[in-house]
Parts: structure tokens; C-alpha cells; sequence
């Protein structure tokens, strides 16, 4: 009978979050591969290559893929017949982990769960608590699912109670866009049919757990009504064009996964979640024997695949930018951005725009007259860095300070992810500002950009403080220009057209 030692689990977890924070699963790095062979779209093709460069500078370098180190969720089921010489709850072993990982000094990862989060919203600095769930199985070893989701694509989560007669493939197409860009696509969706509201949403969670295996499954058939759903809803959702990063494109996902669980005859429950383009999880098994042993990836798994900045993009200096020069900027066109730019999130933009709102000074040192803002909370630096990975973060969170940062602020253009509302873009064309985008996915290659780093203002918000960048040639593309035209609508839109073009084709 296996007994399962206290260490050996807790230690199982915080290797696990470790590995997962630098090691994408040999499965995505494969089906990343395929997407940038078959992609088309010259701007989709770029953001592909700028995200499989990043994961093998962090499989490399054993740093974070994305800044965003996510909100752990284990999925841990034990033996019926397994023993335990622990004092503590499993529950309190995985929150052990995560401590011991996200405080690890050669690898910091970025402490990013809130307690309160109704009220004062404080950060617990440790990354606990975990989202844990036990489940009771056969035999008498324990087996776990560990994984780092990012708030980007959990954010963009969705469930509905469904009429019996609704169509699923259907309801998951409609919701799709909705999400916009925010989820960092190309990834994956989960889709949980059935059971309760809760039972969907846990399926939909779960099944990202699993590998990416749609190629097989196109080459062999499927073999159940699930399989085929997986199948239409996987070829209908790259039909809308959306494309890696929203530009538009052919790979809009690389797997959808779906569970299904009896349900009461008058519901029709359904969840789907997206796994971003940063997915992080593995599996280990406990034994007795010690902790888990993870194998790294070989180097070699990675395709040869190395980005560069574009030689026709326009290098900016946004120490002398000017509103004549960003009035030239066209929605699509690459940018390289030199020079100094603020910093600034959710935090920090509420606290500023109250004081600009009630016509009251900001801190000292900080104005954001004719500067740059990049949305963006960094994870600390190790040994020589100037900053730890510097992804940006989904930029329509701000949508809300946006009119306030360009009228009050004096702000000239924005940095961040994903696609803004109806509401910036209005603000953005009304002050001949611009807005610009990073790719998702690619923190550490855009962390390589970064020259130097000092904190402005309001330190004591950690990561969500306002810092200075200094940067050379950090890659970034219009995706709103000052005429308030979008290139997450146009890509798309065009995309989407052309994929229709090449179905017919086909078919004729």
C-alpha cells in the first residue's frame, strides 16, 4: 500500500509550477509548428513566430512564458486505498506548493491573486490561495493535474443554461467572438455539456487538461457524438478568421476539447473556457516512492523558428513622438518602439484618473503629458535582468479610463493586448491617439527589449505600480490608429472572407 509523504507532495506541486512557468507541453509546441506553416496571414504568421521564440528563450533561460503566472488549479485524485503520513489538508499541501514556487529566488513568478475581491482587492504576495479539487478514485496511488491559468483567457470564460432543443456548436460560434482577443489566441477550448451549472463549468476547466491531439483525430474519425462535436466546432470557429493575437488568420484554435454528464431533462447546461496561447499544465503521479520526476521537453522538439524584427517596420523614438507622427500610423503596420514609456493597470489607472477627475495633482515625478503607456505588470527581475517577463496585459480593462488618460492625462497613445471597445476606440479617434499592440504569449522575448526600469509611483502596488521603461526595438503593431479604424475588426472581417473563399474552392 503506497504511503504518501507530506514533502513528496508538497514538493510534486511546487516543481510542477515551476515547470509549467517556463516548459510548454511538447503537444502545443507541435501543433504552434503546424499553425505557422499553414498560416497565410503575414501578421498572424509574425505573432506565431514572436510566441514559439519566447517559449523556447524561456525553456532555455527557465523563465516565466508570460507574465501573468496565473491562479493555480490542481485537479488531485487520490486512491480509495492510498495512505497518508501528512498533518496536512491537502488543500493546505497544494497552497504549500504554490509558496514554495512563486517565491523560488532563481525563478520568481508573479504573485497575482487578490483577497477581498469585492472590496480592497489586497494581493496575498504568496499566489494562494490555490482553486483545489479533490476527487476520490480507485487504487491506492494519487495522481494530479496541475496548471497556471492566466486571468487574459479565464476572464473570457462563459456558461449558459441552454434550452434541450438548443444547438451547442451553435451556442459556443455566437460566443466565440464575444470574447474578442483578450484569451491570446491561437489556444484551445474547453466546452462542458451537462450535469449542473457547476458540474459544465468544472468539465470545461478539466478537459484543458488534456493533450492536444485534433490531428490525430481528424486523421482517424471520430468516434462518438463528442468527437464530432469537437470536430465542427473546431473547423467553424477558425472559419471566423480571428486569427493569433485577433489579426486575423487561419488558426484561431488548435484543439477544442468537450465532456459531457447526464443532466435533468429539462436543462441543457454549457461552459466554455479558452486555454491561452501560454497554456500551463502537467500531470504527475505519486506513488510512494518520492516526489514526482518531470522530464523537460528536448530542445529539439521546438521548430526552427527564430524571430526578428521586421526590416520594413518603422522604428519610433518615443522620447521626440509627435501627434503628426502618429496621425501617419496605419492600422496592420509594425512599429518598433524605442526609447521611454510609462507603465500602468488596472490599479494605477484607478487611482490616477480619480485625482485627474478631482483636479488634484499626481505623485510627484509622474505625468503622462505627450507620453506612452504600456499596460503591463511585470514579474521581478533575477539575476542580471532589468525586469522579469513584461507581456502586456488585455488592454479593455482600461476601456473605462481611457477618455480620462488622453482628455486629462494628455496622453498620446497606448501599448497593450487584444482588442479595445467600442468605447476607447471612440475616445482614441476623438484625440488623434493611437493604440498598439504586443503579442500575448511572448513576455520574456518582449522583456529582452527592455533597456531599464525604475518605479514612478505607488509602489506599495507591487507589479501594478507605474514604472519607467527604457526600450529598443520592441515589437508592437497598430491595431487602432487615430482615425479610430481597428485592424482586430478588418483582420478579421478579412480573414474570414478569404477562408470562405478557399472552402468554396474546395468544394467546387
Amino acid at each position: 500500500m503506497a504511503v504518501i509523504r507530506e514533502d513528496d507532495f508538497i514538493q510534486s506541486v511546487a516543481d510542477a509550477l515551476q515547470y509549467i512557468s517556463y516548459y510548454h507541453s511538447p503537444d502545443f509546441i507541435a501543433a504552434m509548428g503546424l499553425a505557422y506553416t499553414q498560416e497565410q496571414s503575414p501578421a498572424a504568421r509574425d505573432a506565431i513566430a514572436q510566441i514559439l521564440t519566447n517559449s523556447r528563450l524561456c525553456a532555455e533561460g527557465h523563465r516565466p512564458i508570460c507574465q501573468d503566472t496565473g491562479i493555480v488549479v490542481a485537479f488531485v485524485k487520490i486512491g480509495m486505498h492510498a495512505r497518508w503520513d501528512a498533518r496536512r489538508t491537502v488543500e493546505e499541501m497544494v497552497n504549500e506548493g504554490v509558496r514554495l514556487a512563486y517565491g523560488l529566488p532563481e525563478n520568481r513568478l508573479r504573485p497575482s491573486i487578490v483577497a477581498d475581491p469585492a472590496g480592497r482587492r489586497v494581493n496575498t504576495r504568496d499566489n494562494t490561495p490555490a482553486i483545489v479539487h479533490v476527487e476520490m478514485v480507485p487504487g491506492e496511488t494519487v495522481d494530479v493535474d496541475v496548471s497556471a491559468k492566466g486571468g487574459g483567457s479565464e476572464n473570457k470564460a462563459m456558461f449558459e443554461m441552454l434550452n434541450p432543443s438548443d444547438n451547442v456548436a451553435d451556442w459556443v460560434l455566437a460566443r466565440v467572438p464575444e470574447m474578442g482577443a483578450g484569451w491570446c489566441p491561437p489556444g484551445m477550448l474547453g466546452v462542458g455539456i451537462g450535469g449542473t451549472a457547476e458540474k459544465a463549468v468544472l468539465m470545461a476547466k478539466e478537459s484543458l487538461m488534456e493533450a492536444i491531439d485534433m490531428p490525430a483525430l481528424r486523421a482517424r474519425g471520430p468516434a462518438s457524438k463528442a468527437e464530432e462535436l469537437r470536430i465542427e466546432i473546431y473547423d467553424r470557429v477558425n472559419a471566423l478568421g480571428i486569427g493569433a493575437q485577433g489579426l486575423g488568420g487561419l488558426t484561431t484554435v488548435l484543439d477544442v476539447k468537450v465532456r459531457d454528464y447526464p443532466t435533468h431533462a429539462a436543462s441543457l447546461p454549457v461552459a466554455v473556457i479558452p486555454n491561452c496561447a501560454a497554456t500551463r499544465h502537467v500531470h504527475f503521479h505519486l506513488d510512494g516512492s518520492g516526489p514526482a520526476l518531470l522530464t523537460p521537453p528536448r530542445l529539439e522538439d521546438w521548430p526552427q523558428v527564430g524571430w526578428t524584427p521586421d526590416a520594413q517596420a518603422r522604428r519610433v523614438n518615443l522620447d521626440t513622438l509627435s501627434r503628426a507622427e502618429i496621425a501617419d500610423w496605419k492600422p496592420g503596420e509594425r512599429l518598433l518602439l524605442n526609447g521611454k514609456f510609462l507603465t500602468g493597470r488596472d490599479a494605477a489607472h484607478k487611482r490616477i484618473c480619480a485625482l485627474l477627475d478631482a483636479g488634484q495633482p499626481l505623485p510627484e515625478g509622474l505625468s503622462f503629458q505627450n507620453r506612452v503607456i504600456y499596460y503591463v505588470g511585470p514579474v521581478d527581475p533575477v539575476r542580471d535582468e532589468v525586469v522579469g517577463p513584461a507581456g502586456p496585459t488585455t488592454a479593455n480593462r482600461m476601456d473605462r479610463f481611457t477618455e480620462t488618460m488622453l482628455d486629462k492625462g494628455g496622453l498620446m497613445a497606448m501599448v497593450g493586448k487584444a482588442d479595445r471597445g467600442p468605447e476607447a476606440i471612440a475616445a482614441i479617434q476623438r484625440h488623434r491617439s493611437a493604440y498598439l499592440i504586443a503579442v500575448g504569449g511572448a513576455a520574456y522575448l518582449v522583456s529582452k527589449a527592455i533597456r531599464s526600469s525604475r518605479v514612478i509611483a505607488f509602489p506599495e502596488l507591487g507589479m501594478e505600480a507605474v514604472y519607467e521603461f527604457e526600450v529598443q526595438d520592441m515589437p508592437v503593431t497598430v491595431a487602432v490608429d487615430s482615425r479610430g479604424q481597428s485592424v482586430h475588426e478588418s483582420g478579421p472581417r478579412e480573414w474570414r472572407a478569404r477562408i470562405a473563399g478557399i472552402a468554396v474552392t474546395i468544394e467546387s
